[in-house]
């Protein structure tokens, strides 16, 4: 009997190590964005604020180019919802930073610096396209 319940316990807990090692990787592999829109939780408005030479160098997928250098900055950022979420990236956060001062002196309360563009991407698990 003991001998029984041994072999029983070990099968158990092979079955609970197993299950662990599943191929089913979806959930840890999507990006946090995607995951999001499946769970139908709204996800921020993602803004490259550098140069449209810069953006087509490699810019996140899904993301707005509005230039903060351009004479049109300030009417792009006009025509978006200050109630709104934003997650704002550039070259190395400098400009990012500027263009998330003027959102906030706009209204905007929900606005985040991601950096670069590759913080961005690691930080929202969004690919780079270019």
């Amino acid at each position: 009997m003991k001998k029984l319940i041994a072999v029983a316990g070990a099968f158990a807990l092979s079955m609970v190590s197993l299950a662990g090692c599943s191929s089913d990787t979806s959930t840890r592999e999507m990006p946090a964005q995607d995951q999001a829109q499946e769970q139908g939780v709204e996800m921020a408005t993602i803004i490259d604020v550098r140069t449209p030479e810069e953006f087509q160098e490699g810019h996140l997928e899904g993301a707005l180019n509005i230039d903060i250098q351009d004479p049109g900055f300030a009417a792009a950022i006009d025509e978006l919802d200050p109630e709104g979420s934003y997650d704002i990236y550039c070259r190395s956060g400098n400009r990012a930073g500027q263009a998330i001062e003027y959102m906030k002196q706009k209204g905007f309360t929900n606005v985040r610096n991601l950096g670069s563009v590759e913080q961005a991407s690691e930080e929202l698990g969004v690919s780079v396209v270019k």
